[in-house]
């Protein structure tokens, strides 16, 4: 192309959170809307994304978060915190431990507000940095781009899987692609086996799937959740991004001018062309390399404006920079702007409605959670009362009502707690003023009791009841206390 080119009309930037665009397309003209390149799933077809391997500031820390997250997802069962396992969901025994903290199901309350303050968290960040959760942090993503690296360890690049997949079956490509998938099949199987391990103690569960010895339920979820990694990862990929995963719907509703998004210049990059290295051209600074559209991997083209498809990976990011840098053309013509910025406008993230809303929302609900979690009791306490009758007269003067206690040890050691009445009004725990229990860890300890008090003139003239209390105290920790009130019946 010469200088002589006339140059196209300058276009507008593309515009933010109000269009997006589902279109997919990455030749010149650009295809309209209803016009999208379809993606298809076939081995050896065209619409089959082999991601192409991008290096760079944003897939370094991409990778890097990406590692420490699967990592820690492998490590963090085999904790372990005053010798038991530091994080386990045991559904078996219906509790869930947190480093020493046990939470019940009447601790249910706790539970909910961790998983909505992560959602308004998760909006919070969304604000100011729109899908970076998708890119960097979501389980999803970090599953397939390790997939795709096992992919690439066994078969070679980009360009090698889309020629292997057109190439006629030989003994070269039964051998690579058996290969992937026993690869894919062994790392599936982990994961899974990763997964129960929060729900079952994990140094037990690998050694009784290792030695064919566990259960029958066990067995059959760590392979469910082999075959759901084994087929996300492996296969669908970005189709979960596209069509399974209700946030991609919602997150547009969350952005705002001064939210963060992968964004191209077009008032920079247009008129888009090819050209050769240090040609004086009056074309616009993209060079139509199509480089950004190769490695995205959800295989769109972020030159069409923002789209719902996108994770913000910044993939496209590193790549056009590293073209601007063999062109000698400034950096950043994608880069991570809002739409402001994008428009010569100061940004006020800070400032932002939405920012401030939500982020008030979340020290709101973070202060509350707190003050549960400092009201939670570690002792659990239940009186039930005789059924059988309301009182009885004994020798000796004396009239008993009797009751059953239902105490739970809610903390991870052994206990021994104490038993006694406040405002006793002369009543006595089994011919004695208090009483002392042991209960092991995590137990629930139903313990009988009865209740005397001496008989007095007045209690001859009608029906009446006392109210007091029931308290069980912690011997190791007094103030670690819980009571209850009930009614002691009379003659």
């Amino acid at each position: 192309m010469t200088d002589s080119v006339t140059p196209k009309p300058k276009l507008e930037p593309a515009s933010a959170p109000a269009s997006l665009s589902s279109t997919n397309s990455n030749s010149q003209p650009q295809k309209k809307p209803s016009e999208p390149i379809p993606i298809t799933f076939i081995p050896g077809e065209k619409g089959k994304i082999h991601i192409k391997e991008q290096k760079g500031y944003f897939q370094r820390l991409r990778t890097g978060i990406n590692t420490l997250l699967i990592i820690s997802f492998f490590l963090v069962p085999f904790i372990q915190y005053q010798g038991q396992q530091a994080i386990l969901f045991d559904v078996e025994n219906q509790q869930f431990s947190f480093f020493g903290t046990t939470l019940w199901p009447q601790d249910f309350t706790l539970m909910a507000w961790v998983f909505i303050i992560a959602a308004f968290m998760l909006f919070f960040i969304t604000v100011f940095w729109g899908r970076v959760w998708c890119g960097y942090l979501c389980p999803q993503t970090s599953w397939s781009f390790m997939f795709v690296w096992l992919e690439k360890q066994i078969e070679g690049n980009s360009n090698k899987r889309y020629a292997l997949d057109k190439a006629p079956w030989t003994l070269d490509k039964l051998t690579k692609r058996v290969s992937k998938h026993l690869l894919w099949g062994v790392m599936a199987l982990i994961t899974g086996c990763g997964f129960i391990a929060y729900f079952v103690p994990a140094t037990r569960l690998y050694e009784d799937i290792l030695s064919f010895n566990a259960s029958f339920w066990i067995t059959t979820w760590v392979w469910f959740f082999a075959v759901c990694t084994y087929l996300n990862a492996g296969f669908m990929r970005e189709l979960m991004c596209l069509h399974c995963c209700p946030y991609v719907r919602f997150q547009s509703a969350m952005f705002d001018s001064n939210t963060l998004t992968v964004t191209y210049d077009a008032n920079r990059g247009e008129s888009r062309g090819p050209r050769k290295r240090k040609q004086a051209t009056e074309l616009g600074d993209c060079v139509d390399c199509n480089l950004c559209v190769d490695v995205c991997p959800t295989g769109i083209d972020i030159r069409n404006g923002l789209q719902y498809e996108c994770i913000n990976c910044g993939a496209c990011v590193d790549a056009c920079n590293q073209t601007m840098d063999k062109f000698g053309y400034a950096k950043n013509l994608i880069s991570y702007t809002c739409e402001n910025e994008l428009q010569g406008k100061p940004a006020q993230r800070l400032h932002s409605w939405k920012f401030i809303g939500y982020g008030a929302a979340v020290l709101i609900m973070l202060s509350v959670f707190a003050a549960d979690i400092y009201r939670k009791d570690d002792i659990q306490l239940n009186v039930i009362r005789d059924r059988q009758s309301l009182y009885r007269e004994v020798g000796d003067n004396r009239i008993e009502n009797s009751y059953t206690l239902k105490i739970r040890n809610k903390t991870q050691q052994a206990q021994k707690y104490l038993i006694y009445i406040e405002d006793r009004h002369d009543h006595y725990i089994n011919n004695d003023i208090n009483v002392e229990i042991s209960i092991k860890a995590g137990e629930q300890l139903s313990y009988p009791v009865t209740v005397y008090q001496q008989r007095n003139a007045r209690q001859d003239e009608k029906l009446f009841k006392q109210s007091f209390n029931f308290t069980v105290m912690n011997l190791n920790d007094p103030l670690d206390t819980v009571s209850q009130q009930t009614q002691f019946f009379t003659p």
